[in-house]
């Protein structure tokens, strides 16, 4: 492989979505960021946390890799910043785990935020207890092989997501969702927004207006009752 061709597998430069913005969104449910963003960005639900206290937001460092695979993640383990968060698109392959508890430990010894990796993981039973955030597609004690190119920091799609280098990644409980880099501080104000109007409808409910306001407008646009009818 020429020089040239490996700065375009490798890329170590990227705009990452700025830190203040990433410290709102460290307060932010991925659920709340999923529906001001027009219930777009999220990863498919076999990807999720090794453990329902793990959260992570930050910039992403993209990764491709071939099923079973893993050299990218490591040249992407060299080129990552404290605080960013390494998203690789496995395939969804579970037949071999691309990441353990020897790079888990690695990545937190350098301040990397967390892993999220469509694809299998290995090492669960120590990983899943710690306070490292790792977001995964399954499990398999098969280790990967380190002998096929890949991509770093380029667009990718993992788990139906696309994900841009520095995109705003945000995981917790419910899955992973990602944010446009440009359209971040947008979707914050919105995210705020958003709480606040749940926040008092769910004050409504406990009060006793247990009736959803927009229910009959919603269930005579789509014909299930005939206007002036009510339930």
């Amino acid at each position: 492989m020429n020089n040239s061709s490996q700065s375009r597998a490798v890329v170590t430069q990227i705009e990452r979505v700025a830190p203040a913005l990433v410290e709102r969104a460290r307060t932010v449910q991925a659920a709340i960021l999923a529906d001001v963003a027009g219930r777009r960005g999220t990863l498919n639900g076999r990807v999720q946390a090794l453990g329902a206290h793990m959260k992570v937001a930050g910039p992403a460092i993209t990764v491709e890799v071939r099923p079973g695979d893993n050299l990218a993640i490591h040249a992407a383990l060299a080129v990552a910043k404290p605080g960013d968060v390494i998203v690789v698109d496995g395939k969804g392959d579970v037949s071999c785990a691309l990441i353990g508890e020897i790079m888990s430990t690695q990545a937190k010894a350098t301040d990397i935020a967390g892993f999220v990796i469509d694809g299998a993981v290995r090492d669960t039973d120590e990983l899943a207890s710690g306070d490292f955030p790792i977001f995964s597609a399954g499990r398999n004690p098969c280790g990967p092989t380190k002998s096929v190119a890949g991509r770093v920091n380029g667009q990718i799609s993992a788990a139906g997501a696309s994900v841009n280098p520095g995109d705003l990644i945000v995981g917790d409980a419910d899955g992973v969702v990602v944010v446009p880099r440009e359209s971040v501080a947008a979707l914050l104000d919105a995210a705020q927004n958003k709480v606040n109007a749940e926040a008092k409808r769910i004050a409504a409910i406990r009060a006793g207006d247990t009736r959803a306001p927009w229910l009959e407008r919603e269930l005579r646009a789509v014909g299930m009752l005939a206007e002036g009818e009510t339930l």
